[in-house]
Parts: structure tokens; sequence; C-alpha cells
């Protein structure tokens, strides 16, 4: 019997600007850190960038096309500020505005519902050069007039807009650096800018990208030209009960506040959690007067980004009431060495952020895999791990939302091959596979997968 999700649900795709875009330097588009931080030998492997990536600046008339052929009900794409404003304030770039505008108009035009992120990681380098990026308040500051700037041009045809994706990911990595167990082994993974600051540094910027979050939700709600919704995209941090019992999950309620305290928690509850700042010690940020009111600015959506769960836990006497399991070095991954498998994640992900926060509407902003993926004999990519992978995922979503969790879609990451950050090419996420040389794009079985099941609103 095949689960069918609630009439309504979303089936969408999802790509990033720097990812997809290509055209570097196209019509005024200013100098991002990724720009510059791929040009650093060694940082991206093969020395590979975003330069051409799938050239979909030039090509987005064909790839909207092809997403409304595949079924795509809704696509979350992503601004460049760059492109916007070249130097990150200052006089905006009406080339850039007028490229979006036009692939709104073209998803509109194919029946896709737009969702505009308006920071995927891609910060002007001006800023960075100026004043140390999300070190200092003024970026957070310009950020919030972007964002009042696109939803002024855009809220009259796109209604839902995410401000900051994956904030853990470009602070703790971009400004640090983040060690991560892979194979046995423990690296430290960085991305753009490629810094590495103390522990007071760190959480200075986590609290000005929290900022520009917060002042960004109150600039698109003011220059909205009708009623938007507004809210964070985050990869939320999921413990997993490691044997459902009602004491565990307790736990993993606990933990979800825990493991979320410097981003989402803080967003939800309007304050830093009492217990992570004692933990912070010296190195608590600087928190001005307003901050906190504005970075707990009520949202009308949550994305949760969710591809592995982060912890396994049970209840235990400690004073925090939970501890986590050591990972079984045998525990099975998807293509990447942090991709940890287990559907159950997408279950108790958007279950326990209903449970601790009860936010109005939930959207799964991310899921999905890299894969092994090459055109067979006949010319197909038969991705049965990513199906097996997606099918699964969807089941354990379904069960969430049966459990009462708000879930109103869920976008697939991604829609197409990309450049995969540090990884450069060399990483498929993709349902369609993009040949970087020729530019030619071939649906995957995964891509039928969803056009099959988003057309049956079903899990097929």
């Amino acid at each position: 019997m095949r689960t069918r999700l609630p009439e309504g649900f979303l089936w969408g795709l999802a790509t990033s600007a720097y990812q997809i875009e290509g055209a570097p330097d196209a019509d005024g588009k200013g100098p991002s850190i990724w720009d510059s931080f791929c040009k650093v030998p060694g940082n991206i492997r093969n020395g590979e960038s975003g330069e051409v990536a799938i050239d979909h600046y030039r090509r987005y008339r064909s790839d909207v096309a092809l997403m409304r052929d595949l079924g795509a009900q809704a696509y979350r794409f992503s601004i460049s500020w760059p492109r916007i404003f070249p130097q990150g304030d200052g006089p905006p770039n009406p080339a850039g505005l007028d490229f979006y505008t036009r692939l709104v108009d073209e998803l509109l035009a194919a029946g896709i519902r737009p969702l505009a992120t308006l920071y995927h990681w891609d910060l002007p380098q001006s800023l960075e050069d100026r004043f140390g990026g999300w070190q200092a308040r003024e970026t957070a500051e310009a950020f919030a007039r972007y964002a009042g700037f696109v939803a002024r041009h855009l809220s009259d045809r796109v209604t839902d807009f995410f401000t900051i994706n994956e904030f853990r990911s470009f602070v703790d990595m971009g400004y640090q650096g983040l060690e991560v167990a892979v194979g046995g082994r423990t690296v430290r993974i960085r991305l753009a800018p490629g810094l590495a600051l103390d522990r007071k540094g760190l959480a200075q910027v986590r609290h000005n990208a929290l900022l520009g979050h917060g002042l960004a939700v109150q600039a698109i709600r003011a220059e909205g030209r009708r009623d938007v919704q507004v809210g964070p995209a985050e990869n939320v941090e999921v413990p997993v009960p490691a044997v459902a019992t009602p004491a565990n999950i307790v736990a993993a309620r606990r933990a979800l506040r825990h493991l979320n305290a410097p981003y989402l928690t803080a967003m939800l509850e309007g304050a830093y959690d009492a217990e992570w700042l004692k933990s912070e010690g010296e190195a608590a940020p600087q928190v001005e007067p307003g901050d906190m009111a504005a970075i707990g600015a009520p949202v009308d959506i949550v994305g949760l980004n969710i591809y592995r769960p982060s912890a396994y836990v049970v209840a235990d006497d400690s004073p925090r009431g939970w501890r986590a399991l050591r990972l079984n070095p045998s525990h099975p991954r998807m293509d990447s060495a942090w991709h940890l498998l287990d559907p159950e994640a997408l279950h108790w992900g958007p279950r326990l952020v209903h449970e601790v926060w009860q936010p109005k509407s939930l959207l799964i902003t991310e899921h999905g895999c890299a894969a092994k993926d090459a055109p067979g004999p006949d010319g197909e990519v038969h991705d049965t791990d990513r199906v097996m992978y997606l099918r699964a995922g969807m089941a354990a979503l379904a069960r969430a939302i049966e459990a009462g969790a708000p879930v109103h879609g869920c976008f697939f990451w991604s829609a197409f091959d990309n450049f995969e950050w540090t990884d450069g090419l060399q990483r498929r996420f993709g349902l369609v596979h993009v040949d970087f040389a020729t530019q030619l794009r071939t649906p995957k079985l995964s891509a039928r997968w969803f056009g099959a099941s988003a057309a049956a609103n079903a899990i097929l």
C-alpha cells in the first residue's frame, strides 16, 4: 500500500546560486567570498570552482522547462547577494535584479511556485574586505537592507522568503573550521572565507549572523508588497532516540534544545539558552540592547535541512537528562563520508521541533544525498541507492506528519548535479545528471521517482 501525503503537500526541488549559476562577473555582478576562496590552491578538490558550474545563469529557461517536465510543484532557489549589490551595499545592480525577475516569471509561467533564499553563503567580497564579513554588525545591517530591497521588488510574485541557509555550516566551518570524524580519523573542514577565529570571535560571528536574520525578517515585512511568509532554513541537529521509549523521547527533546542552542533555539525562543551561555563563559557574544528581540522576531515558516542524525541519545541521571551514544564504526553511510544513513532523522527532526517549539509551519528545505552516478550503456542513470534513501526518508517524514508535525512540503537536494563546495564537481547530489564538459542534462531514475510520487502525492 502506498503512503499518501496530506492534500496540498509541496513536492519541490532546491538549488543555490553559487553552486549552479556560473557567470561570476556577468552583467555587473561583484565577487563573492566563494569566488575568492576557490582561487586559493588546495581549498577545492582538483582546483575546481563554481565559475561555470552548470551555467544556469544562461540556461535557466531550459532548466525551468526541465523541472516542469519532471513534475516539480515548487522550486527553492537562492539569490546571489553580489549580483544585486556588487559591493554588498551602496547602489544596486539593475541587471542582477532583472535576472531573478526573469527567473521568477519563468517559474510562474511553468506552474512552479518560487521560494527565494536570500543568503546561501556567497557573501560579497567587499563586505569581507571592509568589515571582516559576519564578524561585524555592519554586515548584518547591510544584509537587512539587501533583504528589504529584494522583498520590495519580488514580493508581488514571490510569497515565501528564507533569510539565511545553514548558519552552522557557513559560520562554524567558514570562520573557524569544524572537526568531523571521517573514516576513523578526524579532519577539519573549512568553507569560505576560510578563517580560524578563536572561540570569542566565532561566537560574535554567530550572533551577528543571527542578528542579520532577525533584521532581515523585519525588513522583509516592512518592504514586502503583500503578506509574505518568512523564516530561516537551518541544518537542524537531529537527536534520534536510540530506542523510542517515553524516557528516551523526553531525553531527545532536551538534546534538541541543547544541540541547536547557538542558532535555532535562539531564533525560536528569542534568547540564548542559559546553560549554553554558561558553557561559553568569557567567549559568549556581545549582545546589544534590542538584539535578542530582533533575533527572535516571529517567523511564519521554519525550514529544516535534514540529511542525517546528529546523535543517538538515551535518558540518564545527569543534570541535563540525556547522553549521546558512541557511533558504531560500521554504521552505514551514503557517498559523502559525513553522511550517516538513517531515515529516522526525517521523522524525529520535524517531530521534535514541533513538540519543543510549536512553529506555525515547517518545510523540509533540503533532503538528499550524493551517489556515484554515471550514465550506463543505455544512457540512463540508475541511482537506485538515492531512490532507496529518498523513499525511506519520505516514509519516515509521513509518520512525523501523522504525529502532528506541520510539515507542508519537502524540497529535494538537489535539482541538478552541481558544484559541491570543497568537494568541487566530485559529489553528485542531483536528480538530474549534468555532464560538466558538455552541460548535457539527463534525468536520473530518482527524477522519475520524484515525478511519479509528486503526481500521486504519495510515496511510490
